[in-house]
């Protein structure tokens, strides 16, 4: 009988019944509220006159019609390199201890985000709340006894100036409570090796040795890391090495296009939980079995806004517009796509993250991930958003009866014009011909837009397949293998010539 593990559900289901109703809307007032309050006397709060927002009968109309938006490089390059250079008290109290290395999707250099001791809380806080929702999920008690597998980036944070650099993953399970390492694979030895294929390597050696009914990760590295230990092992799923694996808690990217591909590496079904965990914070996760939305955390330390994602307001280099028009959390509409605007305890200040996102239930403040602002395919006028173009990776798998977890495609010029030249990473290929016209054919139904592109500027679709570990390769490549990669989904004419030439270069060897 699990008699820890009873112990430990009996408390969360008992914690999670006493849980008293939510009011996002109120919750958000209040977290502004409370930013503004505590930075009002740093550089930044007193160059933005905080102090008179919070004096101002809006105070969030207040906050947006005073505070610019900010990305990376506008709020690096006006405040954040003080930050880096040792000065307090810079965009919120104090120093940062932490700086997240954001390997992000675009570029080779790494950002430095902040991460504030108030940061950490929030993180930790926010994982006990995901803790807690595990009792919507109806895990047996025996699961709570069993270990689990967070596969990060390494946790062998680097000495800088006074502060650790590490990308998020690793800052966070550096900062793992005590009572967890019990449960923590593949332990702080393992975890610290920084040599990707070396980690993977030593976690399939060991992985006999453990115990696991949790996994934690992205989808695209967590996949590689379960082949390995399956082809050292020689076993035919992962079942046979981790009987008691129930859950995947899955983050960074939608799991969509993985799910084909992941579900082959198991013996059976597992409950799969996203999470939304970025380098600036943890901010959704999935409350119920029910759903595949994720639940905003609105009561911990972030404040959201939200840009209608339309091409109006988006900038080539996917910023967005001076004048675009930022909503609240009362102000949303469901099923429309919005960009992704938040304020943080890390002073990180009307900050566009990238991500664009969509509300499934607005009361409840349930969303979706629908994709990224630097994604979003409109050379031509097709106007395709990321998870319109998960959508048609799927419609292939299920047509051509094929694993397509990873993909990328530019709009490039050919000779007789523009073309939506796609590579689709598969281990197996079938003809690129027909493969375009179930592309195209797809995308004309699902997307209007697009079928008016396709009338004028678009002449069609250029299909490749490559193989998966291409995919790997390339992030390898760029320094960024591992950790809380994603790949980029579209890019731009120049950067694809540089995939084009990696992809004919790994093809020879």
């Amino acid at each position: 009988m699990a008699i820890i593990g009873n112990i430990i559900k009996g408390f969360i289901e008992a914690r999670d019944t006493l849980s008293k109703e939510r009011n996002p809307i109120e919750e958000q007032k209040k977290v502004l509220q409370e930013l503004l309050e505590k930075a009002k006397e740093t550089q930044f709060g007193q160059h933005y006159q905080f102090g008179a927002i919070l004096n101002s009968e809006n105070v969030a109309k207040a906050y947006a019609e005073t505070v610019p938006y900010f990305d990376y490089n506008k709020i690096s390059g006006e405040w954040w390199t003080r930050t880096l250079k040792g000065e307090p008290n810079v965009t919120w109290p104090g120093s940062p201890d932490f700086f997240a290395l954001s390997s992000g999707t675009t570029g080779k250099k790494s950002k430095r985000i902040p991460v504030t001791e108030d940061m950490i809380a929030s993180i930790k806080k926010a994982g006990i709340k995901q803790v807690y929702a595990l009792s919507n999920f109806d895990m047996p008690a025996d699961f709570f006894e069993k270990e689990i597998m967070m596969l990060g980036s390494s946790t062998d944070l680097r000495e800088r100036q006074g502060h650790k650099e590490g990308e998020i993953s690793g800052i966070s399970a550096s900062n793992i409570p005590f009572w967890f390492k019990k449960y923590y694979k593949p332990g702080e030895e393992i975890a610290k090796i920084d040599d990707w294929d070396e980690r993977v390597l030593t976690i399939a050696k060991e992985a006999k040795n453990w115990d696991i009914g949790a996994l934690s990760g992205i989808p695209s590295w967590m996949e590689l890391m379960l082949k390995k230990v399956i082809e050292y092992h020689n076993l035919e799923h992962i079942h046979e090495i981790w009987p008691n694996l129930q859950v995947y808690t899955s983050g960074g990217v939608a799991f969509d296009p993985y799910e084909k591909s992941f579900n082959a590496l198991l013996g059976r079904p597992i409950q799969i939980i996203d999470t939304y965990l970025a380098s600036e914070g943890f901010m959704a996760f999935q409350s119920g079995p029910d759903t595949n939305a994720m639940k905003l955390i609105t009561d911990n330390g972030i404040y959201f806004e939200f840009v209608p994602f339309k091409s109006e307001y988006i900038n080539e280099d996917g910023s967005l517009v001076e004048d675009a028009p930022a909503l609240t959390l009362d102000q949303v509409q469901r099923d429309e796509d919005y960009v992704l605007i938040i304020s943080t305890v890390s002073g990180t200040w009307r900050y566009l993250i990238g991500d664009t996102i969509a509300f499934t239930d607005v009361e409840n403040a349930e969303i979706k991930i629908t994709g990224r602002t630097k994604f979003f395919l409109n050379t031509v006028g097709s106007q395709l958003s990321v998870n319109k173009l998960n959508d048609a990776v799927k419609h292939l798998e299920e047509e051509l009866d094929i694993k397509i977890p990873e993909y990328t495609l530019c709009a490039k010029r050919f000779d007789d014009g523009f073309y939506h030249s796609w590579y689709l990473g598969s281990d197996r290929s079938v003809d690129s011909t027909k493969t375009a016209e179930i592309l195209d054919s797809f995308l004309k139904q699902a997307n209007k837009n697009y079928k008016v592109a396709r009338s004028k500027a678009l002449e069609g679709v250029k299909v490749a397949f490559v193989p998966q570990e291409v995919f790997a390769e390339w992030s390898g490549a760029n320094k960024k293998k591992g950790g809380q990669v994603k790949m980029e989904r579209v890019m731009g004419e120049e950067k694809f010539e540089e995939w084009e030439a990696f992809v004919a270069q790994e093809m020879e060897n």
